[in-house]
């Protein structure tokens, strides 16, 4: 394949990467469907291409597609058992950001809330509002009318909007502080501090330390105060779980204010927050090894604040 080919190709890299996370919620998954759009874009006979970015884009969707329509993505992706891999700010994949809508669309909230659309209702969904496609463009990508595509999208916003509170964007300021007061609870041992920090109907859920078989889940301020309470007090087993004595940073994971706790430069878990009129609305905790594998590439590179608390 000659240069001008594969210089047409990385052009597009960064777009398509971004387009399958948001599909597949995975970063590892997205390289693996944009890698083999390359094949496909080196093996195609490009003289007959009339547009390569539309050709791209229709090859990566619905590699994506097949992915999650396979029996084993289901399988992995049954009701109660995944989370989308959380990213720290300023990774690649997180693009494009430049609206409130593009920023959602790829918040761990919305990632999750799209596991129960369709994958067509997903992929028209992620092109029309995060890639701001056309409904014409869309329905050539996904081989359906322009009305089907209309449908789609109006079906997959709905579905989304009904199990979805708009969150606060929160500046990095609040977010940090939001972050340092939940610590600050977390750490005094006492409930009601906690009670106080979340929304009458938060929710929780998390991995279990990357042990459990399925996905553990805390409803009302009470259950989940008592969750946080336990899951933030540090024991000797947890320690030995985490190989030392974690530091907590914030940082923000997908948009969203975050705890991770580090060990040696290495991300062993994260908390990440939803927020709304100043109070935490839900918690999504992740310590599955390969959850946090790109996260914790990324943290290797970052130059991290002072640590909100410098031994866990």
């Amino acid at each position: 394949m000659d240069s001008a080919a594969i210089n047409r190709f990385e052009a597009s890299r960064g777009r398509l990467a971004s387009l399958a996370y948001r599909l597949l919620g995975s970063a590892a998954d997205a390289e693996d469907a944009v890698q083999d759009t390359f094949l496909r874009w080196q093996a195609a006979d490009r003289e007959r291409i009339e547009t390569p970015e539309a050709w791209l884009t229709k090859v990566v969707t619905n590699l994506c597609l097949d992915r999650l329509r396979s029996a084993q993505a289901r399988h992995e992706r049954a009701a109660g058992d995944w989370l989308p891999e959380p990213l720290l700010e300023g990774d690649p994949l997180l693009g494009p950001a430049d609206t409130y809508e593009q920023r959602e669309s790829v918040s761990l909230a919305v990632l999750t809330l799209m596991e129960r659309l369709s994958p067509v209702e997903r992929a028209a969904y992620v092109l029309r509002e995060a890639f701001c496609y056309p409904h014409a463009e869309i329905a050539g990508v996904l081989d359906i009318t322009e009305s089907a595509s209309q449908q789609h999208v109006h079906r997959a916003r709905r579905r989304v909007a009904a199990q979805r509170r708009r969150g606060d964007e929160a500046d990095p300021a609040s977010a940090r502080r939001i972050v340092e007061e939940f610590l600050a609870a977390a750490a005094s041992g006492r409930t009601e501090r906690l009670v106080a920090l979340l929304t009458t109907d938060v929710t929780a859920v998390s991995d279990g330390a990357g042990l459990a078989r399925r996905l553990l889940r805390y409803t009302t301020r009470e259950r989940v105060a008592s969750y946080v309470r336990a899951g933030f007090k540090p024991t000797p087993a947890k320690r030995r779980l985490a190989g030392g004595s974690p530091a907590m940073h914030f940082a923000l994971v997908n948009g969203s204010p975050a705890v991770l706790a580090v060990v040696d430069d290495r991300v062993v878990g994260a908390v990440a927050f939803d927020v709304s009129d100043g109070k935490v609305a839900s918690l999504r905790g992740i310590a599955a090894t390969d959850r946090l594998a790109r996260l914790n590439v990324a943290w290797r590179r970052h130059q991290p604040d002072t640590p909100v608390i410098s031994a866990w």
